[in-house]
């Protein structure tokens, strides 16, 4: 398949209409934040890069990462002016894993799980490199550092599952999203009250929108990936 067949085939073939709607809703959502809080144009920009990159990986398509790394340089800057210590070192090793994961993308088409007693102990020594984190960011003086933690530590395995094509990557990342929602609704609401004054309101308030998106996606995508439909929708192309 030439490129363009290849880059039609990623963006616009086998969209279910709820699929359709939701992608649209989700990005329009974006822009509402940024016209409600004009302030940060890179915060809209790696809202709607994130949310298409995790559309996209929900599909099981190479793709999503170059969206992906779109939102993540965006982000790595919105964590570093935010403080988000465990974000900003998330963000840039999300940057280094986009182009492994199109590259193992395009070798593997297929998602797996693990046996039961494998994941238990993943998801039990996520909860262990969680408390460690943890106690290292608030060390180091970052802000909330029991969420910035989650954020650290679990999103980083989630990221290894996601790239090796393991459904149990969505059970974390919803884990994540639930996290980093509150934490970000936190910020937004001490910007406002004036408790905190780093960072600023546009660039919070997207991550909020963002989160919320993420979550919805991720609960979506863990059906599509346990049920096998992402299996043969351009992962491998």
């Amino acid at each position: 398949m030439n490129g363009h067949g290849w880059l039609y085939s990623q963006l616009f073939t086998n969209w279910k209409p709820f699929e359709m709607a939701y992608v649209t809703v989700l990005v329009l959502l974006q822009v509402g934040v940024y016209a409600l809080a004009p302030d940060s144009a890179v915060g809209m920009v790696s809202g709607i890069a994130g949310v298409l990159c995790l559309v996209y990986g929900m599909k099981g398509r190479r793709i999503s990462f170059l969206f992906g790394l779109v939102q993540c340089l965006a982000m790595t800057y919105i964590a570093w002016i935010s403080h988000a210590f465990g974000s900003f070192a998330m963000d840039i090793v999300y940057v280094i894993s986009q182009p492994i994961g199109f590259f193992m993308w395009g070798r593997q088409a297929a998602t797996h799980s693990f046996q039961p007693g494998t994941r238990n102990k993943i998801f039990a020594g996520a909860f262990i490199a969680w408390g460690i984190g943890w106690f290292v960011l608030a060390r180091v003086g970052g802000q909330l550092p029991y969420f910035d933690s989650i954020n650290f530590v679990i999103s980083f395995i989630a990221q290894i599952l996601y790239v090796l094509k393991y459904n149990e990557n969505w059970s974390l990342w919803i884990f994540v999203n639930i996290a980093n929602l509150v934490y970000w609704s936190i910020l937004s609401i001490q910007t406002v009250t004036g408790d905190n004054t780093i960072g600023s309101l546009g660039a919070n308030l997207s991550q909020v929108a963002l989160q919320g998106a993420l979550l919805f996606n991720a609960v979506y995508a863990q059906k599509v990936w346990s049920s096998g439909e992402a299996d043969n929708e351009g992962g491998a192309q």
